[in-house]
């Protein structure tokens, strides 16, 4: 059997979140003692999974576009585009995830909103 990499894994388990399957997303690649430090919320599994589940009933046409997939031992990095829906400018968004086991039990997330009028000419992306 082959099994996927962290950075695959970590790219999933997005996925599944922002498609409003963070249960199953949950189930799947989090281990029990994880924690975050998504300042928004409290820093427990069961908060971020049910944040995250809300906010795909709240914007069931999000869009995650992953731009890069990084991986170093037990860390993997995404970095993605996140529309709320087709018309949100949305946001540059990187998460690393840290790994035991082939489960994730830790997770960090950091944002920056894509500006109406870029300056920079290269882009965010």
């Amino acid at each position: 059997m082959i099994s996927k990499s962290r950075k695959e894994i970590a790219a999933e388990f997005l996925t599944l979140c922002a498609i409003g399957k963070s249960h199953k997303a949950f189930d799947l690649f989090v281990g029990e003692n994880f924690i975050h430090h998504n300042t928004y919320f409290k820093g427990d599994r069961e908060t971020l999974m049910l944040a995250m589940e809300a906010n795909a009933k709240q914007n069931p046409h999000k869009i995650l576009e992953i731009k890069h997939t990084l991986e170093d031992g037990s860390l993997a990095a995404v970095h993605s585009h996140v529309r709320q829906n087709p018309n949100d400018l949305g946001v540059a968004v990187i998460h690393i995830f840290c790994f035991e086991n082939d489960k994730i039990v830790e997770l960090w997330d950091f944002g920056q909103p894509v500006p109406q009028n870029l300056i920079n000419e290269n882009g965010m992306f």
